[in-house]
């Protein structure tokens, strides 16, 4: 994968970017989150992230959309990129029927993004709040968190405190805590 060696640490110029990208380096920016973030090729999966994970110094985290079987509740999990997920360990801890990926069509509907590129930063596009946000303890255990800033050639490393008690109260989201086993 070709990743810029290039670190930014602040918003970078957004003549080619989308806007949905430049909006997370807007909000961050106002509200005092600082970031480092790097450019790269397309890495739409974690196996892809592992190289970004090198040059930031920091892991990127699995974001997950999910959804119940009538599309009527919307989930985005976040957790560690390393940790093996199993739907019925998360169904199990928010008390929801079972859950499966959530489509393409919601995904851009309630949260602005395209397959590939979700993250934490595309609740900034729920201002119905119809997407709960649930986040694996594990993940709280690290400094910093890496994130697509909505797309996913680019790659964000924000301080975990941040997103806690910055952006997401900004946001008025209050996060769900759960504890997903770690398999082997």
């Amino acid at each position: 994968m070709n990743i810029s060696t290039e670190l930014f640490t602040a918003k970078p110029d957004c003549t080619n970017r989308l806007p949905v990208e430049e909006a997370v380096y807007d909000l961050l920016d106002s509200i005092g989150v600082a970031y480092t973030g790097c450019d790269h090729d397309h890495a739409d999966t974690i196996e892809l992230c592992l190289s970004v994970e090198d040059v930031l110094k920091t892991g990127i985290c699995k974001n997950l959309f999910l959804c119940n079987t009538q599309h009527t509740a919307f989930h985005l999990l976040l957790m560690p990129g390393d940790k093996k997920f199993k739907t019925k360990d998360f169904s199990k801890q928010i008390g929801s029927s079972r859950l499966s990926f959530a489509d393409e069509e919601h995904m851009k509907e309630l949260l602005g993004l395209t397959p590939g590129s979700v993250s934490v930063f595309g609740l900034i596009n729920d201002t119905e709040h119809r997407v709960s946000l649930s986040i694996d303890r594990d993940l709280l255990q690290d400094a910093y968190i890496g994130f697509h800033p909505c797309i996913n050639t680019s790659t964000l490393k924000v301080k975990t405190e941040d997103i806690l008690n910055k952006f997401l109260p900004h946001l008025h989201i209050v996060p769900t805590i759960v504890d997903l086993p770690r398999y082997e």
